[in-house]
């Protein structure tokens, strides 16, 4: 009788995975942009009983909390570039016990956090990317995505809650540089560094990458748009800011780039929920398609349908520890920033260009270089360009638009430097997606880049707060119109 069991499971096991390739090759085929309704097989691959609702790639077999198996596969993460960040997990108490032991060691404070960080958010990336297997495949991507950008918001917002919105205090909009540093810092991130590691993985193993053009030209031309909707406010503001034929004090010139940030925020967010209507709904044909054909060409598509997955009770559980872990190292993170600027000297531009984004970004760009090395690079690509477009169009304009709330003078006046690079990173980046392919050579290129550009921004001096023509120019000084960005070398 347990022989014919055996015999049963097995028999179960074995035709599942030939059952669900039947139903997914007899699927209708998209037609046009018009989606089709799919019918799920009953057992996945491993002969787990398929939950409604739930995609069979990530059917889990189980449902609530285990705490073992959650354990386990958490640990063993996405990749095994993934598992080797947990080895960072102890850094996570320590930098905790430190910061209510120790307040006043503020460089280890800053460097612990700093690192705790990177553990946490790698965990985020994971659960996130759990959750999205258990979607339909654009959803997926579109949460996982979000869910990666996470961190950046956390970030965004505790700096904003730390800046000083005194104009009597000479440190008014002491935070706000970092912010506008972070948000160009963070797009420079993904165009040049994630997606060079992307295209260098992925041409390490084969001559070329063939990529669709539905994730690479919408990407690059929404990049296009948004590097030009952010650079208005700046663009505005140099053009007045030393001119003779305008009648325009400081305070009216910071006024007028404020309000223009605000309006700017907000058409941006429209631009980001059109993007999402375009994705999800009215063209989710063409980019499930595209997904769809990835997965196929994946190398380690039979390992990843086989692991163990975690339940949905699992990523909800894995995301609220992350999540709550990474608001507590933001907070301390942030409050070390002033000491790192004032006492070691480091520039706000580099901090906000190339630190605070450096630690943010890993968990996402692991998981893209993961892809572009399995041969996923529709994949990759869709969190790269995904992730950046997040930035520009979501998270950069909502910190505007919840300063605006709070009333912070948070603004988009961002520095010449910032502006140029960001503006030649995105033309760059989309000239190496203009056809389709792309090799190693291209994904060294982007990476090289991005190190002059950190070597740049390490040496680039800090502006005086309220100098005379920096929006940070306070109130109660009326400082003059003359001049520009008045700068201090930091010794």
């Amino acid at each position: 009788m347990v022989g014919r069991r055996k015999e049963k499971a097995g028999a179960v096991a074995q035709t599942t995975g030939q059952d669900l390739e039947l139903a997914n090759s007899n699927e209708p085929k998209e037609a046009g942009n018009h989606a089709h309704k799919r019918h799920h097989p009953m057992f996945n691959h491993n002969g787990h009983k398929v939950t409604k609702g739930i995609h069979p790639d990530g059917e889990s077999g189980r449902k609530g909390v285990h705490p073992h198996h959650f354990l386990r596969i958490s640990a063993r993460s996405a990749s095994k570039i993934s598992m080797a960040v947990n080895v960072l997990w102890p850094f996570v108490p320590a930098a905790i016990a430190v910061r209510y032991a120790r307040p006043e060691a503020h460089l280890w404070i800053f460097v612990l956090n700093y690192i705790a960080v990177v553990p946490t958010a790698n965990l985020i990336g994971f659960a996130g990317q759990e959750l999205a297997r258990k979607l339909p495949k654009v959803f997926g991507v579109v949460v996982e995505t979000f869910l990666g950008g996470i961190v950046e918001i956390v970030l965004f917002m505790v700096l904003l809650h730390k800046n000083i919105d005194d104009p009597a205090d000479e440190r008014y909009n002491n935070f706000v540089p970092v912010i506008r540093a972070a948000i160009l810092g963070s797009i420079l991130a993904n165009v040049l560094l994630c997606l060079g590691c992307c295209l260098f993985a992925g041409g390490l193993r084969r001559d070329e990458q063939d990529f669709d053009a539905a994730i690479s030209e919408v990407g690059s031309g929404l990049l296009m748009t948004a590097g030009f909707g952010l650079m208005i406010p700046a663009a505005f503001f140099t053009s007045l800011s030393g001119s003779t034929t305008v009648d325009l004090d400081a305070d009216q010139l910071t006024d007028k780039v404020l309000t223009i940030s605000r309006v700017t925020s907000v058409i941006l967010l429209v631009a980001f929920l059109l993007y999402v209507w375009f994705q999800m709904r009215s063209h989710h044909g063409i980019y499930d398609a595209v997904l769809e054909k990835d997965e196929a060409r994946d190398h380690d598509r039979h390992k990843d349908l086989t692991k163990a997955k975690l339940t949905l009770t699992e990523c909800i559980l894995a995301l609220v520890i992350a999540i709550t872990l990474v608001c507590f190292h933001a907070i301390f993170l942030v409050e070390g920033i002033e000491y790192i600027v004032e006492e070691r000297h480091v520039s706000d531009s580099f901090i906000g260009l190339i630190l605070i984004p450096l630690v943010e970004k890993a968990a996402e760009n692991l998981t893209a270089v993961d892809e572009a090395w399995d041969n996923q690079i529709n994949f990759a690509l869709a969190h790269v360009l995904g992730a950046t477009i997040q930035t520009a169009l979501l998270n950069g304009p909502l910190v505007v638009i919840v300063g605006w709330g709070l009333h912070k003078a948070m603004d988009l006046n961002f520095e010449i430097f910032n502006a140029v690079i960001l503006i030649l990173a995105v033309i760059v980046a989309g000239n190496f997606l203009r056809d389709g392919k792309s090799n190693y050579l291209e994904g060294a290129l982007c990476i090289l880049i991005y190190i002059i550009i950190a070597i740049a921004s390490f040496s680039y001096p800090n502006p005086i707060h309220g100098a005379a023509g920096t929006s940070e120019a306070s109130p109660a000084t009326g400082a003059g119109a003359e001049g520009g960005h008045k700068l201090r070398f930091l010794k």
